[in-house]
Formats: structure tokens, C-alpha cells, sequence
């Protein structure tokens, strides 16, 4: 895939990326400072490694929601991630098959 390729993302990278993307309060601009991926970069390397129909719940969550973009937060959000969110390690979750 040309992102993996042009930003030299290993395993752990992208699962990282893939974890912060999924998290409700992590801003893309939070990705980007830290990976150098633009908005439409995650969502093309989302669209990548997760299945069709779990990829188009996940745009559907994200798409408009003011904690994933830093210009639409409230004020009063200072932390990019939910204090009660649980650690995906791995981050294999997204391509589980149940």
C-alpha cells in the first residue's frame, strides 16, 4: 500500500494508528502530529486494513463527530483519549471474524 510505504509504517505503527482512529476522543490532528498521516490518509489506510462492512460502521461514527476534530472540540476537552477506555493491544480486533 503507497501510505505504509511512503510514511515507512511498520506493524506497530499501524496498529497504533489504527487504535487511535478508533478511539472516540483522539483528534486526527493527534494522528497526523504523531505519524505525519492527513485525515484522508487514515481513512484510506483504515479502509485498508479493516473489512468493508466494519470500515463503513467506523467512517459512519467518526464522520462530522466534533472529538475527532480538534477545530470542532469543545474547549473544555484537553485529553485525546476516554479515561475509562481499555488498551487494545495487538490492535487485531478490527479484523476479527465472528
Amino acid at each position: 500500500m503507497k501510505i505504509i510505504e511512503k510514511y515507512n509504517l511498520t506493524e506497530e505503527d499501524i496498529d497504533r494508528i489504527v487504535q487511535m482512529a478508533w478511539e472516540d476522543r483522539t483528534p486526527f490532528e493527534a494522528i497526523e502530529f504523531q505519524f505525519g498521516l492527513k485525515e484522508s490518509e487514515v481513512i484510506e489506510l483504515m479502509k485498508y486494513e479493516m473489512r468493508l462492512n466494519n470500515w463503513k460502521k467506523w467512517r459512519a461514527r467518526v464522520q462530522g463527530r466534533k472529538t475527532k476534530h480538534e477545530k470542532l472540540r469543545s474547549e473544555e476537552v484537553d485529553r485525546f483519549h476516554c479515561a475509562a477506555q481499555r488498551t487494545i493491544t495487538g490492535n487485531r480486533i478490527a479484523k476479527k471474524k465472528y
